[in-house]
């Protein structure tokens, strides 16, 4: 733990008398004292802070403390994980551009990557996780631009090859973007197996509380942006006084790029105030993730001697298709597990109503247990075949392990699954 330590208290050490939290610097706009100095920010948004729709020193400071704890060179935090994964996109697919994705991720992505980005003229094209190199190298196109996949699966709860990924993707001359969302830098860090940029959704285990929705992309600074795919970052960008961000930030031109194009643009930072609350979840981050994992373990292991489940989705579990990726990459499971009730969709309708102790809410990866129903609440807008690709069942249950007594959670579950086969 002693790399998460460290990192845990990057971007703000106090001393000399400064307050022991993080200060929260509400503020929009910052002083100086002669045009000149204020021109130079605006030629350069690193020399300085101009304006809070690029950085706020509360927010930079959280901002350092997840680039440390994933091992990355640089982060701009967002105001929500999908506003993370559409800006991360966007960062180098222009219309007429395509991305590789496997399928098994979440809804609201599957929603981003297929229609939205459609919309916006950038295809997506999927391919099953478990298809071969060479038929994974068959679905790019000379105008693929990178390739994406999540650590753990939201809800199918697959785990992600991100070396195999990452291999071929760096073959075929594209990064690897990767949400880590689920297992966060304490049970999984990515940048280790070659991939190249990691997103979050800091809203589910990073704040942990659900007290606010935010999102994160993080660089590892690895990536060779100078391969000749990549002219958006190292040809002049003329919105930008003609710089080249490869030429000027060379290992950080991605996430430079990030904040001063897209950021500028789009204006989706968050407030002060969010990032005071996302550094408080941070801080109890890796003992949270400990008990995530014991909890859901013991529940993983209920669920599959039911005999009212059909079947259970947890990779911690040796009987998981996906457990042994989970050993080669986790450090732990996280608390989400997803398990298909016998009976299909009425019987999962009754199980979640009977249920006292989780909550029935669209959320997940918090202290307190929550569940919901996939297929009629968060991949609703899916169709059959897409639910099936993504891996959701009419009887699939997600069910996010919160921190209370273990008893009292398997007590729950119990009576609801009872329920659920009258």
């Amino acid at each position: 733990m002693k790399d998460e330590t460290k990192c845990l208290h990057a971007g703000y050490t106090p001393g000399n008398g400064e307050p022991r939290v993080l200060p929260i610097v509400q503020s929009t706009t910052y002083v100086y004292d002669s045009a000149a100095e204020v021109a130079a920010i605006f030629d350069d948004p690193t020399k300085g802070l101009c304006y809070s729709r690029f950085g706020n020193p509360t927010v930079m400071a959280v901002e350092e403390k997840i680039a440390s704890l994933e091992g990355g060179i640089g982060a701009m935090c967002t105001t929500s994980g999908q506003a993370a994964t559409l800006l991360s996109i966007l960062n180098i697919c222009k219309a007429g551009d395509s991305i590789v994705s496997t399928p098994e991720i979440y809804g609201g992505s599957i929603n981003l990557l297929s229609f939205t980005l459609k919309k916006l003229g950038i295809e997506c094209i999927y391919i099953d996780k478990n298809s071969t190199d060479e038929e994974i190298k068959a679905a790019f196109r000379p105008n693929t631009k990178l390739v994406f996949g999540e650590t753990i699966a939201n809800p199918a709860l697959t785990v992600f090859d991100i070396e195999r990924f990452a291999n071929i993707a760096h073959s075929m001359g594209v990064p690897l973007i990767v949400d880590n969302t689920f297992a966060t830098p304490i049970l999984c860090k990515p940048f280790e197996f070659g991939a190249d940029i990691v997103i979050h959704s800091t809203s589910k285990y990073m704040d942990g509380h659900a007290v606010q929705v935010g999102g994160v992309i993080v660089d590892s600074g690895n990536f060779d942006w100078t391969n000749g795919k990549f002219p958006e970052l190292t040809e002049p960008d003329e919105s930008y006084h003609g710089i080249s961000y490869t030429e000027s930030y060379g290992k950080m031109a991605y996430i430079i790029k990030a904040r001063m194009q897209l950021m500028r643009d789009f204006g989706v930072y968050p407030a002060a105030h969010s990032a005071f609350l996302l550094n408080l979840g941070l801080e109890t981050l890796p003992v949270r993730m400990k008990q995530y994992c014991e909890n859901a373990m013991a529940v993983a292991r209920y669920l599959e001697a039911s005999d009212a489940v059909i079947k259970v989705n947890y990779p911690g579990l040796a009987s998981d298709a996906n457990h042994a990726l989970a050993q080669k990459y986790l450090k732990g499971c996280s608390g989400v597990i997803s398990f298909i009730i016998k009976g299909g969709r009425e019987a999962a309708a009754k199980f979640m109503d009977a249920l006292k102790l989780a909550s029935n809410e669209v959320h997940v990866a918090d202290i307190r247990t929550c569940v919901l129903h996939p297929a009629s609440e968060t991949h609703r807008q899916l169709t059959d075949e897409q639910l099936a690709a993504a891996g959701i069942d009419g009887g699939m249950v997600r069910f996010s392990v919160g921190l209370e007594n273990i008893d009292d959670i398997l007590a729950d579950l119990d009576r609801a699954l009872k329920e659920s086969q009258r």
